[in-house]
C-alpha cells in the first residue's frame, strides 16, 4: 500500500480491529475474516508492549474506565490486550488469503522495528503519537509510508509532526532538533517528499465521539494547509458520519470493527459489528460513485428523458398560413426536441410560413 494521490483513486476503507481481539489470537483471525466479508480494503491492528507504552502511574481515559474493569490500571488493561509477536506472521498470511492489506499501529520504537521487519510497506501512527517526534523520525528513516491520525491536534502541531517526517524522509544530515525540523519544512524540495508518503486522518479522539465533535470541515482545512491526501478516522456511533466524510472529500475511512459490541473492552462499544460495517462500506461505494467528475453535463442515464421532460414552441390554437405569430397563438408545451422556448421572442411578429394545427410544433 502506497500513499500517492494516484493510488487513492477510490475511498480506501480501513477496518480497525485494534485490540478488539481482547488478546486472543483466534479472535484476531476471526476479525480478519469479518473484515474481508464486510468489503473493507485493509485490516489494522495495534502493536505494543504494555510496559513500553504506559507507565505504572498512567490513568485510564474515562471511556476506558466505563468499558473495562474498574480496579485495573491502564498498564494492566493493555497487558491483557497484547497479541504475542509470534501471532503476527499468521495474521499477515490470513489477511493476504482474504485479499486484504495489513496495517498496524506501533506505540514504541521496538514495535515499529518489528513491523518493519515483517515487511509492512506502510505504518499507521495514532493520534496519541502525533507529538512523539522520536517515533516519527525513526519511522521516516525506514522509508515506510505513514497514515497519520491528527486527533486532539492543532494545525501547528500537525505541521510540526510533518516537519519531523520531512526531515527523516529526506535523510537530512543535520542533527535532529526543532530548528533542523523547521528548516526541513521551510525547504520546498524536502517538504515535497511527503506527497507520496503521507496520508493525514482527521479525527476526534473520544470513544464514542459525539457527532458534534466530528467537525468534518477540518478535512478541507487539512487538505488546503498541507496539500496532502486527507481521510477520516471515525469514532462516532453508526455509519452516517463516515459516509458524510466521503462526500466531504475524505480519501480514506478508518472505523473500528468488533465481533460483538457488547463485549467488555475499551473499544467494543465504539465499534461496528460486521453487518453494519458492511452496510457502511456499501454506502461509501454508493456515495463515491455519486460524486462523479464534477463536470456539469447531461449524464447518459438522463439523455433519454430530455425530449420528454423539456418543452418546445407549439401552436396554442390553429394558425393560418401568413398569420402573424403572437404570444397568444404560440405557447410552450411538451415534448422537447423542436424549437426551444428561448426563441419565443424571436418568433413574435413573424408570419407563419404554413398552417399549423393546435399543439403542432412550430418550425424554424
Amino acid at each position: 500500500m502506497t500513499m500517492s494521490h494516484t493510488t487513492l483513486s477510490r475511498t480506501y476503507v480501513i477496518a480497525e480491529a485494534g485490540v478488539n481481539h481482547d488478546g486472543r489470537v483466534d479472535d484476531a483471525l476471526a476479525l480478519i475474516d469479518a473484515v474481508a466479508a464486510a468489503g473493507a480494503d485493509c485490516v489494522k491492528f495495534q502493536t505494543f508492549r504494555a510496559d513500553a507504552l504506559a507507565s505504572a502511574h498512567a490513568p485510564k481515559a474515562d471511556y476506558q474506565k466505563r468499558t473495562t474493569q474498574a480496579e485495573e490500571s491502564q498498564r494492566e488493561m493493555l497487558a491483557r490486550l497484547e497479541l504475542p509477536r509470534d501471532a503476527y506472521p499468521g495474521l499477515l498470511t490470513r489477511a493476504r488469503e482474504r485479499g486484504l492489506a495489513f496495517l498496524s499501529t506501533p506505540f514504541d520504537g521496538d514495535s515499529l522495528r518489528y513491523l518493519v521487519e515483517l515487511g509492512l510497506p506502510c505504518i499507521k501512527i495514532g493520534s496519541g503519537d502525533l507529538t512523539n517526534a522520536p517515533l516519527l523520525l525513526e519511522l521516516a528513516r525506514t522509508g515506510r509510508s505513514v497514515v497519520l491520525s491528527t486527533g486532539m491536534a492543532t494545525l501547528a502541531e500537525v505541521e510540526e509532526a510533518l516537519s519531523v517526517l520531512a526531515f527523516g524522509y529526506a535523510a537530512r544530515v543535520e542533527a535532529p532538533s526543532r530548528q533542523a525540523f523547521r528548516a526541513a519544512w521551510a525547504d520546498a524540495p524536502t517538504r515535497a517528499v511527503l506527497a507520496d508518503k503521507v496520508v493525514l486522518l482527521h479525527c476526534a479522539t473520544e470513544y464514542p465521539a459525539p457527532a458534534v465533535a466530528a467537525n468534518l470541515r477540518a478535512i478541507d482545512t487539512l487538505a488546503a494547509a498541507f496539500g496532502l491526501p486527507v481521510g477520516y478516522s471515525d469514532h462516532t456511533l453508526g455509519i452516517e458520519i463516515a459516509v458524510a466524510a466521503v462526500a466531504r472529500g475524505a480519501v480514506m475511512i478508518e472505523k473500528h470493527l468488533t465481533l460483538d459490541a457488547s463485549r467488555v473492552g475499551p473499544d467494543h462499544a465504539a465499534s461496528l459489528e460486521p453487518a453494519e460495517f458492511g452496510r457502511m462500506v456499501q454506502a461509501i461505494r454508493n456515495v463515491e460513485s455519486a460524486l462523479g467528475d464534477g463536470r456539469k453535463v447531461p449524464q447518459p442515464a438522463e439523455l433519454k428523458n430530455v425530449a420528454i421532460a423539456r418543452k418546445s414552441l407549439v401552436a396554442a390554437r390553429p394558425i393560418a398560413a401568413g398569420e402573424t405569430l403572437t404570444a397568444e397563438n404560440v405557447t410552450v408545451k411538451r415534448p422537447g426536441g423542436s424549437l426551444a422556448p428561448i426563441v419565443l421572442w424571436d418568433l413574435i411578429g413573424r408570419t407563419a410560413a404554413r398552417r399549423y394545427e393546435a399543439d403542432e410544433a412550430i418550425e424554424p
